[in-house]
């Protein structure tokens, strides 16, 4: 992360302040995991980074805390970018489950001809982008397809409370999908399930069968929480993403 970053965003958004763009690029950086999860971010040192002064920086940090992705820790000064760990994955994805499964469910019932179209197609560039490896292409077709689901369900309880997930949700995303691309993800048994989940759940949805949208996604989240578990080989596997 340096000043030439910064300007590529100024370039993008010149009317913005300059403490939301330092937000955006940050928050890119933590969601990217080139910010590793649990690091202490050091307002001087990001400041000088970037040549600018520590107040739009200290500014971001706090958004970005407002958000959730940064968190403080009772007894230690600084602020630090959320943790992962198997543990908290696996509790995560528990209430991830119920959310989203329901989610589907309704969709099948909700969802407009648009949408589903809209799904089908990042359904299928998903299932492309893993097979190619695209770490990027699966990025960008990944998190917009759940959140499509979620806002295609019609319940506005459900998407309030899948925003609460979202901050770690987005982080542990990012995590598996690194996984896929760099750790040998096909030597993983459940790969093939990762890869044609989406398509299972959006079929359901297109025949409009609400309780085979809702099993097709629980199967997908537990596949998910799988294929990372066995990724660590008996190790947590954030152990990796966080340079341990």
């Amino acid at each position: 992360m340096d000043q030439y970053k910064l300007k590529e965003y100024m370039a993008r958004e010149p009317d913005a302040k300059l403490r939301d763009l330092v937000a955006s690029l940050l928050y890119d950086e933590i969601v990217a995991l080139r910010i590793a999860p649990g690091t202490r971010l050091n307002v001087n040192q990001i400041a000088s980074s970037l040549g600018i002064s520590r107040t739009p920086v200290a500014e971001a940090i706090a958004k970005l805390t407002d958000v959730g992705f940064v968190t403080t820790h009772p007894g230690q000064s600084g602020s630090y970018v959320l943790d992962l760990s198997l543990t908290d994955m696996i509790s995560l994805y528990q209430v991830r489950s119920a959310i989203e499964s329901e989610a589907a469910a309704l969709a099948a019932y909700t969802a407009s001809d648009a949408d589903v179209r809209e799904l089908t197609l990042l359904a299928e560039a998903f299932h492309d982008s893993v097979t190619r490896r695209d770490i990027r292409g699966m990025k960008e077709t990944d998190m917009p397809f759940h959140r499509l689901l979620i806002d295609s369900c019609g319940n506005p309880y459900l998407k309030q409370s899948y925003e609460l997930l979202l901050p770690k949700l987005t982080m542990y995303q990012s995590s598996m999908v690194e996984f896929i691309g760099k750790s040998g993800g096909e030597n993983n048994p459940w790969m093939p399930s990762v890869k044609y989940n989406h398509t299972s759940i959006i079929s359901a949805i297109r025949l409009r069968m609400p309780e085979l949208a809702r099993s097709s996604m629980a199967e997908h989240v537990s596949s998910s929480l799988a294929f990372t578990s066995l990724t660590g080989h008996g190790a947590d596997p954030f152990a990796v993403v966080k340079g341990k």
